[in-house]
């Protein structure tokens, strides 16, 4: 019988030990629900003062600042191409060579006519000299004399053509060597040695552009037309070049054109500006974001973007203070970079909540991470 007794003792005895226990965690402050209540969980951020620059976006593209499709002023035979695709190429520069002979020997013949011209004209003069002598004793006819003078100027108009045909056919010879107008970047090969060229060509031989610097042609809404004019009058109106999905700056310039017209089936006004493009980042053809820099608001109350809110009322942030989340209604301003400019409702300072929103209300205890 003693096995039993101690069976059922040990019983007895987990029983008061689970009774202590219970009432040990109900009399807890855990369990009464005296505890302080936890806050919701929030990131913050301080409205700072700062200088906030108001830009206008608008999608532009790079165009060069010069194109030359070069093309033959004489027909010919490609001999050499002197230049590499897509190489760098100064003003002067060879690109192509035509076959020269043609030319060159049309220039010898040229030469030789005015050499024989010139010849006769020499004879000719010489008989007038010996004419006017014997016109002095009356053996040359006034007649005669005057016929020679006139073969003389005849001779002398000959020899300017001459001359004339000469340099047509230097100048000839000279467009046989086809030379860079500008300094740019070669494109592809257009036509290939062999081939026979034409000025009347279509296609030309080679497109060179001018990329140092480019410009970069965009549109702007025309009621920004106004104040883009006053400021360009007080100051010269920075560009900022951006990759077009705004992720990097790949160059700044200037506003160099606001067009003389509006585009009356858009609205908007053409704008261009120039860059330096030392980097080569802007390439013609390139779709990229123009940012004109119209002027720059100083010490001013900025927030990052994510801390303001909108509601049918307008936008508000959630001040933070002493724990508590309390809405307060903002006007807010010009939006850049992640930052948004506070003309009314914060002061700087203050700490907003940025991230966490969605479980907050007005007068919310929060707990800031």
């Amino acid at each position: 019988m003693t096995k039993p007794i101690q069976f059922a003792g040990g019983i007895v005895a987990c029983v008061a030990i689970s009774v202590t226990v219970w009432f040990w965690f109900a009399g807890s402050p855990a369990s009464s629900g005296r505890a302080e209540p936890i806050g919701a969980p929030v990131r913050v951020a301080q409205a700072q003062l700062h200088d906030a620059p108001t830009y206008i976006s608008s999608v532009g593209t790079v165009q060069a600042f010069n194109t030359v499709t070069v093309r033959p002023r004489v027909e010919g035979e490609i001999n050499h191409v002197m230049y590499r695709e897509g190489g760098i190429v100064k003003r002067g520069d060879v690109l192509v060579q035509l076959d020269r002979r043609p030319y060159e020997a049309q220039l010898r013949v040229a030469v030789a006519q005015k050499d024989k011209d010139q010849t006769q004209l020499e004879n000719v003069r010489v008989d007038l000299a010996r004419y006017e002598n014997l016109a002095k004793t009356g053996f040359a006819p006034k007649q005669t004399i005057d016929t020679t003078r006139a073969t003389i100027h005849q001779l002398e108009a000959t020899i300017r053509a001459d001359e004339a045909q000469i340099d047509v056919f230097r100048l000839q010879l000279e467009y046989a060597t086809i030379l860079s107008p500008i300094d740019g970047r070669v494109g592809a090969r257009l036509v290939d040695v062999g081939n026979m060229v034409h000025p009347a060509d279509a296609s030309g031989l080679v497109v060179v552009t001018q990329i140092h610097p480019v410009t970069v042609s965009y549109s702007l809404p025309q009621s920004i037309l106004p104040k883009l004019r006053t400021e360009l009058s007080h100051h010269p109106l920075r560009v900022i070049a951006l990759a077009q999905d705004g992720s990097s700056a790949l160059d700044e310039g200037e506003l160099t054109l606001i067009d003389n017209q509006i585009d009356t089936s858009t609205g908007t006004i053409r704008c261009k500006a120039t860059f330096t493009n030392a980097k080569e980042a802007l390439w013609p053809g390139q779709f990229v974001t123009a940012r004109t820099l119209l002027n720059t608001q100083t010490n001013v109350v900025v927030l990052p973007t994510s801390a303001i809110q909108t509601s049918a009322d307008g936008s508000f942030v959630y001040v933070i203070k002493d724990g508590v989340a309390k809405i307060r209604k903002v006007d807010i301003g010009q939006q850049n970079d992640g930052q948004t400019v506070v003309a009314r409702g914060v002061a700087a300072g203050e700490s907003v909540v940025v991230e966490g929103q969605f479980q907050l209300e007005d007068n919310a205890r929060v707990s800031v991470k």
